[in-house]
């Protein structure tokens, strides 16, 4: 794709960054193929192609965004299948982060919009501030109809009938391994999970500590930044991931590190990216370090070889996470580990296709998303499992908030198939 951007527009490190992912793209459209709101949307604007069009537009002439821009990129997912799909290695990601931070800074959203926003920003990303707002929502939900604006809605149907207790396990402090020490790694224990389902930090400890690893929870740690940072705020999503960074690398220097762990497959795209949205500040050096230390936990377990289990007689259907397959390029680690730990694994069609979670996306387009909802709960049934497995919190939300059989995440299951506890979903 052919570029003007002036010589003092390409002094910014984000736009001649934009310039040469917009050169990269051939307008070939392939990504309109694996595009989830394209698919159900249907229209050009609605895809990779079409939004890029719209970013190139706004982002070299410098203009103002006007609604029409905003919506189609609001509507962006950011699943990243486009990134899986296309052949010119167009790195849409860092484009749309950047159009997001872009529109932030010069686009004035109605009243209602603003506030819903910072709404979001301010209390998803603080475990303890998520759990009196789900409190409220329990309350409030028998009342939804009453409410007129549907991601308002959307916001009561998320809260769970059940908000686990605080675990002490995501406290700082360290889990020392189980047997001869083979790794220390630390765990990132993350924000919103936290506060809806302690199960899964406990059981990657659990895992862990079982196959060696001496864990850590770092003092000071905390959000990732992906909440806000896709929402275009770019100022607290980096203050989110620098405190991350440095109580990480307070950690490397000093009893050591060999993997930052993450069981939340969206903050996992994050972290690995921390090097990028640091490369040309103070943190540029440290960041780079934590980003090539950074692994999902499934990458962890297959480098640690998890013992072979006899069958479990269950059939767990897999939802591949967008953020894992697409973001991180983890495909079959998760399937191989579950097969190998005694489980069958069965994969819906179109398993590239995203549920519709993507992190704030259901409470913001909950339309859309519920559409995509809709045809990835019909993809798994037809595969009839006896549970469904996944590695992000966001999608086994919302996937349970309609499936007929209990959803966990992935690490449940290895960590029951290696001996601890059978995962809570299951017994209910």
């Amino acid at each position: 794709m052919q570029t003007n951007f002036t010589e003092a527009q390409l002094q910014d490190p984000d736009t001649a960054r934009a310039n040469q992912i917009l050169r990269a793209c051939v307008h070939c459209g392939f990504c309109t193929a694996t595009c989830p709101t394209y698919q159900v949307l249907g229209d050009e604007l609605d895809s990779p192609r079409g939004r890029i069009y719209l970013m190139k537009d706004m982002l070299e002439n410098e203009r103002v965004p006007d609604a029409k821009t905003v919506q189609h990129i609001d509507r962006c997912l950011s699943c990243l299948a486009c990134m899986t799909t296309c052949p010119s290695g167009v790195h849409y990601m860092h484009l749309v982060d950047h159009a997001r931070a872009y529109i932030e800074e010069h686009y004035r959203r109605p009243w209602h919009d603003r506030a819903l926003r910072s709404v979001l920003a301010r209390v998803l990303p603080h475990p303890m501030r998520f759990r009196l707002a789900l409190a409220g929502a329990k309350l409030a939900r028998p009342f939804r109809r009453l409410i007129p604006d549907a991601r308002l809605r959307a916001m009561l149907e998320m809260a769970p009938r059940r908000i686990p207790p605080v675990s002490r396990n995501d406290d700082p402090q360290v889990f020392p391994a189980e047997g001869a020490p083979r790794m220390r790694v630390a765990l990132m224990t993350g924000c919103a999970q936290r506060a809806l389902n302690t199960d899964i930090n406990d059981a990657t400890i659990r895992l862990l500590t079982r196959l060696g690893c001496e864990v850590v929870v770092a003092e000071g740690q905390g959000c990732c930044g992906a909440l806000t940072h896709h929402m275009g705020r770019e100022s607290q999503a980096h203050a989110s991931a620098a405190r991350n960074i440095r109580a990480w690398v307070a950690e490397v220097t000093g009893a050591g590190l060999d993997a930052v762990v993450i069981n939340t497959s969206g903050c996992g795209t994050t972290v690995k990216d921390y090097g990028h949205m640091f490369r040309t500040g103070p943190l540029a050096e440290e960041a780079a370090a934590i980003s090539a230390l950074a692994c999902d936990v499934t990458e962890l377990v297959a480098r640690l070889e998890l013992p072979e289990g006899a069958a479990k007689g269950l059939r767990v259907g897999y939802h591949a996470a967008c953020s894992l397959q697409h973001g991180q390029k983890v495909r079959d680690t998760p399937k191989v580990l579950l097969r190998r730990a005694g489980f069958e694994v069965v994969e819906p069609a179109d398993a590239h296709l995203c549920c519709g979670s993507a992190g704030t996306y259901n409470l913001l387009q909950p339309g859309i998303s519920g559409r995509l909802k809709d045809r990835k709960l019909r993809t798994l049934e037809a595969v009839a499992p006896d549970v469904i497995a996944a590695g992000n919190i966001g999608c086994m939300m919302q996937i349970g908030s309609g499936a007929a059989v209990p959803v966990v995440h992935s690490v449940e299951l290895l960590d029951w198939a290696t001996g601890g506890p059978r995962p809570r979903a299951l017994s209910e």
